[in-house]
């Protein structure tokens, strides 16, 4: 399998952190997981939450067997699975079988129901992987983490996040300026957008920070 081979590194210095190399296994993790890791002990405060308003509820359909098959056509085979070995192939095959979906699809409605998402999907590995065309490869900011999730919670996120996209457009919940991460939108309605902002000279009014936001 392609995943466990070893991977042809560029030649590199040890890595330095704090001025110090790294010359044993326990000093390259803490390196890395200081870096890569810097947001894992700060806690969140939910209390914010607590200033939104009730707003009107939406009923929250089950889902369909088509919304699964529909989301994972596009998934490419190749790509590295996470800590269950669990291909998107593997997981194709598996999808045509009835009640092998039916019991996905009971299980996504059940974590909607419950407000809960298992502990095992969460589970992750993390490759640390060379950026391509540095100079040099001596310090942490020259290498990037991929995490890989399970199969089975990648694919139920994706669903969830095909079915909030709808809802949020179709009830104009997200802002017209907004282009970025949302199905049939690309690079080409931002140019679109970007050449009619100059050509009207609506740019004048907007501040850089504004206008940012809004193409991100």
């Amino acid at each position: 399998m392609k995943w466990v081979n070893k991977c042809k590194l560029p030649a590199i210095e040890a890595i330095k952190y704090n001025n110090q190399h790294c010359l044993e296994l326990g000093d390259l993790w803490n390196t890395l997981h200081s870096n890569f890791n810097m947001a894992f002990y700060h806690q969140v405060n939910i209390n914010i939450l607590d200033k939104i308003g009730d707003k009107p509820t939406l009923p929250w359909p089950a889902f369909l067997k088509e919304e699964f098959r529909l989301a994972i056509i596009n998934c490419n085979n190749s790509s590295v699975p996470g800590p269950n070995k669990l291909s998107w192939g593997h997981f194709k095959i598996i999808l045509k079988d009835d009640d092998y979906l039916d019991i996905i699809i009971s299980i996504t409605n059940t974590c909607i129901e419950l407000g809960y998402w298992p502990s095992h999907f969460k589970r992750s590995t993390m490759i640390v992987i060379p950026k391509p065309n540095k100079k040099s490869y001596d310090l942490p900011k020259a290498f990037r983490p991929i995490v890989l999730l399970n199969t089975v919670g990648k694919l139920i996120e994706k669903v969830i996040g095909e079915r909030l996209q709808f809802n949020m457009a179709s009830n104009e919940f997200i802002h017209p300026n907004q282009l970025g991460g949302l199905k049939f939108k690309s690079t080409v309605d931002i140019g679109v957008t970007l050449t009619y902002i100059i050509h009207t000279g609506w740019v004048k009014s907007l501040s850089t920070s504004t206008l940012a936001f809004d193409i991100a």
